[in-house]
């Protein structure tokens, strides 16, 4: 799996005007915004859909706008397989002219994604773990590197690798529920975020929090979450997805080639510094999880998981 473009050199693909050049994307802004006329004789907005196993995405033709629903029960674990197609969806949605925003929620009552799917990391080859890890660093240099705009709609808990999909996004909506929690928590499994991880963090967040929350695995609920910055805001579950189609709509008012190009220069040098250790990343990660202790910590935790379970 090659690595992926850094946002600065997907902004405007050879050949392809940037979307704010072309007049139908001004057009599908005006569309989003209630306060701006519509175009006489405008048709009705078209839908398209596409799916695999683990992934719903929806298309509205006439807002631009996609929704990307996890759909991997039990509680949208980030396997081999769902990382594999998050990313053939998002390149999709990605080389679409037709989309400029993207939002991601779920399809699973009370779950946003539980985070990266243990039994990838445990008992595995070597050569399994490079492929997983490979796809994982994939999925984040695509989504924190989309040019379209991303907002997570977190309509359940999100721990560890789900926490990481949201911190992606441009922006954070969760639903106003105390039971949902969301963070970082690999230290509670007895694994390390890597730098990237805690770049995205620390980048949302600030630094003391981010130690803190990282040291100690914490899960945060919504509200604590909402507190330290880690969610821009807190709706009630049943307009979340309306929050987040307005939030969308708001960012693709601006002239596209202004944001993108802010997002870029935003987020270039935490992409990069990915790009540029990538092969260095991943043998840390097979040289970390292959260790004895490491396993055992895992097996220990799928075996608690199992008694939950039961």
């Amino acid at each position: 799996m090659a690595a992926a473009p850094t946002l600065a050199r997907r902004i405007v693909r050879p050949g392809v005007l940037p979307l704010c050049s072309r007049p139908q994307a001004w057009g599908r802004a005006a569309r989003m915004s209630p306060g701006l006329p519509r175009a006489p004789g405008l048709l009705l907005a078209q839908r398209r859909t596409f799916s695999n196993d683990k992934v719903l995405v929806e298309l509205d033709e006439g807002s631009g706008i996609a929704t990307m629903k996890f759909k991997s029960p039990p509680v949208n674990s980030l396997s081999l397989d769902f990382l594999t197609e998050f990313c053939i969806s998002l390149e999709k949605l990605e080389n679409d002219r037709g989309c400029r925003g993207v939002i991601f929620t779920s399809a699973i009552p009370k779950i946003f994604s539980s985070g990266l799917d243990i039994t990838e990391m445990c008992g595995k080859s070597t050569e399994h773990y490079g492929e997983f890890w490979r796809a994982v660093q994939e999925t984040w240099l695509r989504l924190y590197g989309s040019s379209m705009v991303t907002v997570a709609a977190i309509n359940g808990s999100s721990p560890a690798g789900g926490c990481l999909l949201a911190l992606s996004c441009d922006y954070r909506i969760m639903a106003e529920n105390p039971k949902f929690s969301i963070g970082l928590n690999e230290a509670q499994l007895g694994i390390v975020a890597p730098f990237w991880f805690k770049d995205t963090f620390v980048n949302v967040v600030g630094h003391r929090v981010a130690e803190r929350s990282l040291q100690l695995g914490c899960l945060h609920s919504a509200p604590e979450a909402h507190r330290i910055g880690l969610v821009d805001e807190l709706v009630p579950e049943e307009k979340l997805r309306d929050k987040a189609a307005a939030v969308v709509a708001q960012w693709l008012a601006l002239p596209d080639h202004a944001r993108q190009l802010t997002k870029s220069m935003m987020r270039k040098s935490v992409l990069d510094r990915l790009v540029a250790h990538r092969e260095e990343d991943i043998q840390n990660f097979i040289s970390f999880i292959t260790k004895e202790s490491i396993q055992k910590s895992l097996r220990m935790y799928m075996e608690m998981l199992k008694k939950k379970k039961s």
